[in-house]
């Protein structure tokens, strides 16, 4: 196993574009080889004859039909409250820059 060096530490924070401390990185440098270091021992695990498990609940189509509901209110006196309407919709600011 390739164990990573503060180098690629720095790379993967500089990537991330996080800035870290000497400690910091130290830490994270053992914390990553750990993850790695396991990720290598399921790799020697035996999985042959074993086959591949995408869900385990057995559920097949669990998504509900899409169908109107009236719930006995016209649109009108639900947007009477609302500060700002516009083409019968909620107006909100703009919210991306």
């Amino acid at each position: 196993m390739a164990q990573l060096s503060n180098e690629d530490i720095l790379k993967l924070a500089r990537l991330a574009r996080l800035g870290l401390t000497p400690e910091e990185v130290e830490e994270y440098k053992n914390e990553l080889n750990a993850i790695l270091g396991y990720v290598d021992s399921l790799a020697a695990v035996d999985v042959a004859g074993l086959e591949p498990t995408s869900q385990v609940t057995g559920l097949t189509n669990v998504v509900r039909s899409d169908s109107v509901k009236d719930y006995g209110y016209e649109t009108s006196d639900l947007l009477k409250n609302v500060p700002s309407v516009e083409n019968n919709l909620i107006k909100v600011k703009r919210m991306i820059g």
